[in-house]
């Protein structure tokens, strides 16, 4: 018999963070990185990050942790639109590395809707290797929105 769908709810704590991070007045890159408490079922704080850049960004998320392998990563991007103009989106990127359990897919997948609407994310993208994430992988994301 199949085990029905987990979907982790958000720590209370950790929406509250999301939302002052939205709101966060500072003009560097700053990036929060989340991960699933397999054992509550909730959404947590792994790590926060101040001046960071995409490339060292990519540089803290493990490969594969093998006890549950997939991350959510919020980071406030410094990003100069082609006519001068700075803004500075909140994205949200969801890694979850090839290679781990179906399962854990499943619950990754309902839990990142749910963090999705929790949090009200709009710039949401989706990494499959860690490689991916770079300055410019998250340009040309952005650039479909502006």
């Amino acid at each position: 018999q199949s085990e029905s769908l987990v979907v982790c709810d958000v720590a209370e704590d950790l929406v509250e963070k999301l939302r002052k991070f939205r709101f966060r007045k500072e003009t560097n890159n700053a990036a929060i990185i989340m991960k699933i408490d397999k054992d509550k079922q909730l959404v947590v704080l792994d790590e926060e990050h101040e001046g960071i850049s995409p490339d060292e960004l990519k540089d803290e998320l493990p490969e594969r942790q093998p006890r549950y392998p997939s991350y959510v990563t919020g980071i406030c991007y410094r990003y100069q639109h082609d006519d001068g103009r700075v803004s500075y989106p909140l994205c949200f990127i969801f890694s979850s590395p090839v290679g781990c359990k179906p399962e854990q897919q499943m619950m990754y997948a309902g839990s990142k809707n749910k963090l999705v609407q929790t949090a009200e994310l709009t710039k949401v993208f989706e990494i499959r290797n860690t490689e991916d994430l770079t300055e410019e992988w998250l340009r040309e994301k952005l650039g479909f929105f502006h």
